[in-house]
């Protein structure tokens, strides 16, 4: 009852203009709510002309819908009468709850409680309200009801709501609803946006976020839900100081942005890092066709215009419409002979409304037009109104593909830019905004027509990784040791070299001739977890002696760099052949699981940061992406002549750690660095390994 109340009470309601129990009273009035309406107030007879009642046990009815205005410490009591009276629905705008601290967070921890023991759904506290312009509905203290339209917004901050609909107003947006969740204390962003999903009011999904409650079903809720209607969400608070020093490469690399965008991609949701963009990107949604490709038509009567256009259709990866014969040969019969006939189509400084209809007209006929882009500039003869009215027509008749529009200026397009907005064309204050647009609605589109998401499922030998990991965990020992980890690496497909640890420098001789020489040294101790920083990697040892004096030198150092590491010798494992060094790695966010990374291999990896992240569990397709989506990926193809790289053996490679942490959720990190790879027919190598472990 929340968006449709046939009833509602406002305790707290109050005679005194610029309070807020006056304020949301009054904005119920405005908004020509056609329900009941109960202020409930025990020190007044009447409020705006309705009768007063000193509680909710007074009124003679159940509200529908209670909203609560009192403060914070009061709140729990009127949650136990929404209780005994049997309201269902409560909208708590009251602050002083857990965003002042502990004492908050008890109280609000209170008023929960008892909603779910009366089965009663809250929104907030600490919250502007909900508004509902169909229904008359303007539980907020936000400002005045804005026009009906077909964007659902939830946000998460109160201010910014109130920011964003004195935007919407000032500019004829319109909302199906719109909520402000607060500290979403019970009903969170996952709540409405399976509600907006829901409702065949909202054509497309808006918002502002902090952090996302419940992360693994947001991404399945939202990935569902995206398939039928676009979710453009503002998300903040992720560029601060980030994730915790961690142990691997992943991990330090890996931030709670990292994962939003992550989440974002497998969802399909829209990022938007403005007010303005969101607006750009939802007015299209909600009020145009989808684009069937990314081929885009321009009209201009303008030369720089159409141009910046041609600019930024290029720079953003669309097309320009190739126009047909047929189309090219109507517009040269119907504009003057100095008329642009191909694509963008110049009318000219002194084409009228009509040369701009005849274009409109012709162009969306034709077959390899997806989206049209009509830009103006409001020259002498030009005729800004009757253009934007040619333009509503052609949208309203064919709603097959569709229009955008940039027309520039101020005073000389303002009735024009009206006439777009109440017909549903979105305008823009630049071609640039409106190509970006056009790009989202391509991206969304491929998105959409991805194919089903088919996680393969490789044999393993999972018993082996139950007995090293149940035994770290039983000893308390977080990190798992080179060879152990590349033991759990075996067991899911990886193939690792040889090797074996000694405790002299004769035995790493010993060792070192019967793998073959040359051969790699490195470091044996639980507490160096970065081997080259302290000296302890030795590469191409070609003989015994070699070895030997390797040996020496490092026990040597080590112990004075790091005195308190516990060494216990060194590896010696066969050298590998040469190839590309890549990085495969997770790291498991607490809110979404694991994450798993790709990038540039070697030392190199957190000097460049030359990588890409992705949602476990991958299909095969996901994870040959996140090599596409690294510029190493142009090394590993090959350039200039030099043979590629196996390509589908290092997604396999990927896909495989994807079974991994999704099979053994106690794996908290990972980085198999480097994993060198080589040509189709040679085996890829994991080389060095790491993991840690913790109990669930």
């Amino acid at each position: 009852m929340f968006f449709n109340p046939n009833s509602v009470a406002i305790v707290g309601a109050s005679q005194t203009a610029g309070k807020v129990g006056y304020e949301i009273l009054a904005n119920m009035i405005a908004a020509g709510y056609k329900g009941k309406l109960f202020p409930v107030n025990n020190k007044a007879e009447t409020i705006e002309g309705l009768k007063c009642y000193p509680d909710l046990e007074s009124i003679s009815q159940i509200p529908d819908l209670v909203i609560i205005i009192l403060p914070a410490h009061i709140v729990p009591s009127i949650m136990e009468q929404c209780a005994k009276i049997g309201t269902k629905s409560v909208i708590i705008i009251s602050a002083g709850f857990k965003e002042v601290g502990q004492e908050g967070r008890k109280l609000e921890q209170r008023v929960i409680q008892i909603a779910r023991q009366a089965g009663i759904r809250v929104i907030g506290p600490n919250c502007l309200g909900v508004i509902v312009p169909a229904n008359h509905v303007n539980a907020s203290f936000g400002g005045s009801l804005p026009h009906k339209g077909g964007i659902g917004y939830l946000s998460q901050s109160g201010a910014l709501l109130a920011a964003i609909l004195d935007t919407a107003n000032s500019n004829g947006i319109g909302f199906s609803k719109l909520v402000s969740i607060g500290n979403k204390a019970d009903v969170d962003e996952l709540d409405l946006i399976k509600a907006f999903g829901e409702d065949p009011e909202t054509r497309v999904i808006a918002g502002y976020l902090e952090n996302i409650a419940d992360g693994n079903d947001f991404v399945r809720a939202a990935e569902k839900i995206s398939h039928d209607k676009p979710i453009l969400l503002m998300k903040s608070g992720g560029t601060g100081a980030g994730a915790q020093a961690a142990a691997s490469h992943t991990g330090s690399l890996a931030g709670s942005e990292t994962a939003y965008e992550a989440v974002f991609e497998r969802a399909g949701i829209i990022r938007c890092f403005s007010i303005k963009r969101q607006f750009d990107f939802a007015q299209a949604f909600a009020n145009q066709p989808l684009p069937a490709s990314n081929r885009v038509a321009v009209i201009t009567n303008a030369g720089g215009p159409g141009i910046m256009a041609a600019d930024a259709i290029e720079r953003y990866g669309l097309e320009f419409a190739v126009l047909t014969d047929e189309t090219m040969k109507k517009l040269a019969e119907g504009l003057p002979p100095a008329a642009n006939v191909h694509n963008p189509i110049d009318v000219l400084g002194d084409a009228l409304a009509d040369k701009y209809e005849f274009a409109i007209d012709v162009v969306r006929n034709d077959p390899n037009v997806d989206a049209i882009l009509v830009l103006l500039t409001p020259q002498a003869m030009t005729e800004s109104t009757a253009t934007a009215e040619a333009m509503a027509r052609a949208s309203n008749e064919k709603g097959d593909k569709p229009f955008f529009a940039s027309f520039l200026g101020a005073d000389k397009v303002a009735e024009a830019i009206r006439v777009l907005v109440d017909n549903g064309i979105p305008q823009y204050d630049s071609p640039e905004s409106a190509v970006l647009t056009i790009k989202m609605m391509v991206n969304y589109v491929k998105w959409r027509k991805r194919p089903r998401r088919v996680v393969k499922l490789f044999a393993v030998n999972r018993r082996k990784v139950e007995m090293i990991v149940e035994k770290h965990l039983r000893q308390g020992v977080r990190e798992i040791g080179e060879t152990e980890s590349k033991e759990i690496l075996e067991a899911y497909g990886f193939v690792t070299p040889k090797g074996a640890v000694a405790a002299t420098a004769d035995q790493a001789a010993g060792i070192a001739q019967q793998l073959g020489f040359p051969v790699v040294m490195k470091i044996w101790s639980p507490d160096i977890l970065h081997k080259s920083d302290v000296g302890g990697v030795r590469v191409g040892l070609k003989n015994a002696r070699d070895v030997m004096d390797a040996f020496d030198l490092m026990m040597y150092r080590i112990p004075k760099k790091m005195p308190e590491a516990n060494i216990l010798g060194v590896l010696v494992q066969e050298m590998c052949g040469s190839g590309k060094e890549v990085i495969l790695g997770m790291n498991r966010d607490p809110h979404f699981g694991p994450l798993m990374m790709f990038g540039m291999g070697g030392t190199m990896v957190e000097v460049l940061k030359d990588v890409s992240f992705y949602l476990a569990p991958l299909t095969a397709e996901e994870a040959r992406q996140m090599l596409v989506n690294t510029k190493t990926y142009k090394i590993l193809v090959g350039t200039r002549g030099e043979k590629g790289v196996d390509i589908d053996v290092v997604a396999e490679g990927l896909q495989r750690l994807s079974q991994l942490v999704t099979e053994f959720p106690q794996i908290q990190e990972l980085d198999i660095n480097p994993f060198i790879v080589g040509p189709a027919g040679i085996t890829p190598i994991a080389v060095d390994a790491r993991m840690s472990v913790e109990k669930i």
